[in-house]
């Protein structure tokens, strides 16, 4: 399966945002059941990013939204969003 989650963030918050991504990427990815993990930025909205994320099923996706890494990383990204994250879980 795949997530798909939108971001819209403060201007002044993408480059901390993007070095949190990054510091996670590989976690992310070490995760059991995670395939891939992107990081996707609009070409002309600078401030939207979206991550793809690849699952080997919901399950494994769900243990990982419970999991210390995600809790702990969305406490540092949440107050950078200008908006509330949209997301989707796509077959």
């Amino acid at each position: 399966m795949t997530r798909l989650v939108k971001m819209c963030l403060k201007e002044e918050s993408i480059e901390e945002f993007c070095s949190i991504f990054n510091e996670a990427k590989s976690k992310i990815e070490n995760m059991d059941g995670c395939i891939k993990v992107y990081l996707h930025q609009e070409i002309h909205q600078s401030e939207i990013f979206f991550t793809i994320s690849e699952w080997q099923n919901e399950q494994s996706l769900e243990n990982y939204r419970n999991s210390e890494l995600f809790i702990n990383t969305w406490k540092k990204v949440k107050p950078l969003f200008k908006e509330k994250a949209e997301a989707w879980s796509l077959s």
